[in-house]
Order: C-alpha cells, then sequence, then structure tokens
C-alpha cells in the first residue's frame, strides 16, 4: 500500500512539473483559516502571543502568488480539519492543490482527468481500479454532468426552483433532521450527501454547482446563480474539488460577509472574512483556475482499501487504556465508531 502511496505522490508531482507549475510551501500557523468550510484547530503562537490555526486548506496563500505573478503553483502537504473520523475522512489529511493563471474550470477538469490517470498508471501499471461492484476503468473520458440535474435525477426535487421548506421535506421524508437554522446552502448538501455522493460509481465530474455551495468560485457565465465549480466523484468518495476562481475583490467580500452572517446564525463551518487576502485580490488576481485533489482518497481508490486508516503510515487513535478501564464507555465509543462507519 505505501509502495503504492509512494508511487501515486510521484507521479502527481511529475505531471505538474512536466506543465511547467512551480512546487511552494505555503504556511501551515495562519493567522486567520479559509478556503474550505470546515472547523479549525487552534493554538497558542507564544512568540507573536496570538491565536493561530492549523490550516484548513492551502488555497488562499497559492492563490496570493498567483497575484505575485507566480503563473502556475502548486503544493502537496497536510491539512488539518477538526471534524469526526469516519471511513473516507481524517483530521489530518494529505491535499494536492495547484492554481494555473489563465486558465478555469474546464482546464482544471482536463488536468485532474491526466492527474489521477497518471497516478493509477504509475501504481499499477494499468488504468483499472478495484471499485466496491467491480473493476473501475478510468480509460475512457471521465463523465460529466450537472449537479442541479442529476440531484433533481435522484431527489426528484429542483433546487433551481424549490423553496427551502420543499428541501427540508425532502430530508424529512427520507429521516434525516434538516439544518433550516444555518441556511439554504446546508439543505442543498444534506440532500446531495444522501441521494448523490454515495451512489456515483464511475468517474464522473459533477459540473455548474449553486453559488450558495461555493463562495470561493465564479459566478457561472450565462448563469450567475451556479458557479463554475466542479467536483470528481469516483466509487462514491469525492476526490477533488475545483473552480474558476473568483478575483472580483468586490463580489469576493460580499461573499464573504454572507458567510459572516451564516457564521452568526451558528454554522460553524463558514468562512471568515480575511482582509489581507482581499487586498491582494484588490492588486489584482488574473482569471485562474484551481484544484484540490486528495491524497489519501486517491490512495484508497488504487488500493482498494476501503477506510482511510488503511493508506495512513499512522493514523490518529485514542489511547489505549489499561485493561478493566474501558467499561460502559468503550462499548458505546465502538457502538459510536460503528455507526460512523457505515
Amino acid at each position: 500500500t505505501f509502495v503504492q502511496r509512494a508511487a501515486i505522490v510521484r507521479a502527481v508531482r511529475r505531471h505538474l512539473d512536466e506543465r511547467h507549475f512551480l512546487e511552494v510551501e505555503t504556511p501551515i500557523l495562519q493567522p486567520l483559516y479559509g478556503g474550505a468550510s470546515a472547523r479549525p484547530f487552534s493554538t497558542h503562537y507564544n512568540a507573536l502571543d496570538h491565536e493561530f490555526f492549523l490550516r484548513i486548506a492551502d488555497e488562499l496563500y497559492l492563490k496570493r502568488c498567483i497575484v505575485g505573478g507566480l503563473e502556475r503553483v502548486y503544493e502537496i502537504g497536510k491539512d488539518f480539519r477538526n471534524e469526526g473520523m469516519d471511513r473516507s475522512h481524517n483530521p489530518e489529511f494529505t491535499m494536492m492543490e495547484c492554481y494555473q493563471a489563465y486558465a478555469d474550470y474546464t482546464d482544471m477538469m482536463d488536468l485532474t482527468e491526466g492527474l489521477v490517470r497518471a497516478a493509477v498508471m504509475e501504481a499499477t501499471a494499468g488504468t483499472t481500479i478495484p471499485g466496491k461492484d467491480g473493476a473501475i476503468d478510468l480509460a475512457p473520458a471521465f463523465r460529466r454532468v450537472g449537479f442541479t440535474e442529476l440531484l433533481r435525477e435522484k431527489s426528484g426535487v429542483d433546487i433551481g426552483t424549490a423553496a427551502d421548506g420543499v428541501l427540508a421535506s425532502r430530508l424529512l421524508e427520507v429521516g434525516i433532521t434538516p439544518e433550516t437554522r444555518v441556511g439554504r446552502a446546508r439543505l442543498i448538501d444534506q440532500l446531495f450527501g444522501y441521494f448523490v455522493e454515495p451512489h456515483i460509481s464511475e468517474p464522473t465530474f459533477l459540473v455548474d454547482y449553486p453559488i450558495e455551495l461555493s463562495p470561493l468560485a465564479k459566478p457561472r457565465r450565462g448563469n450567475p446563480g451556479l458557479a463554475e465549480r466542479f467536483e470528481l466523484f469516483i466509487d462514491g468518495m469525492e476526490m477533488a474539488n475545483a473552480f474558476s476562481e473568483l478575483n472580483d475583490p468586490d463580489d469576493q467580500r460580499r461573499r464573504l460577509e454572507a458567510q459572516t452572517v451564516q457564521r452568526e446564525k451558528g454554522d460553524e463551518e463558514a468562512q471568515q472574512l480575511d482582509e489581507d487576502y482581499l487586498r491582494a485580490l484588490e492588486y489584482g488576481m488574473p482569471p485562474t483556475g484551481g484544484l484540490g485533489l486528495g491524497i489519501d482518497r486517491l490512495t484508497m481508490l488504487v488500493t482498494g482499501e476501503r477506510s482511510i486508516r488503511d493508506v495512513l503510515l499512522f493514523p490518529a487513535m485514542r489511547p489505549e487504556k489499561a485493561e478493566g478501564e474501558e467499561g460502559k464507555e468503550g462499548e458505546e465509543r465502538k457502538e459510536g465508531e460503528e455507526g460512523r462507519g457505515k
């Protein structure tokens, strides 16, 4: 497994280097966290006497590199999200993020397809991987389908026209408590997580997400209610996420202010308003395509492992207890872990 993992990282790095991307390093400890919707780990930075956060994404610093004139950059490194653990999530994980000036999300689709295929071939000398329901061939072109269309097909709800109450009612019908307090975006995400994500087997680019789910992406040309964003799903797992990056500082400020409102309503994963990043956009960022690709999940895909713990050399685990200490608490923890695993 770990020989194959090393081959995957090597292939990703080589694929980007051959296309003239520059590998860079950005801060892991950050005064503000951003670039994703997640809760952070925090720590006190003694030398500066200030609270800092372990990064949840590399995005906002890599886009500062684009502003500074480095037109193709990437980073392979650790990100940290203070969230639950299950078969496909670990709070410490490895991500490759890259950004290319004068590109958009269609260019990133082509790049992503090439990256995944190159990694699989490097690790297995072929293009076929084991899937939950049989072998998956990555040689054919990946399918591309609209987010709204696929969600309507699977759930029966048209999020382009349905009110929030309709979305909430559909969730209740399948036994899910709708998170109405934190807004429409969360309801859409809940619908997607139940009706669509677990059931995508063949490699599929899901494109043109609702703008509410994409605070850092450009509006889609011709339809400002959608965002120029895609996610790649294979075998029921999200593998990659990409945008045509929003480079209008005024629009970006409005969207981050809207995220602030969501935080005040109780959404702990809403993004923060980052004045330094907004100032960078005011200097000017060219049209840019950005991509994040999960190395751990890509390794799971290639090796056929069904738990992210099995592709991490040293996964985080609860401390061992002395014999006889577990008792009822241990039994409850075991039941909770099994529930999350399902």
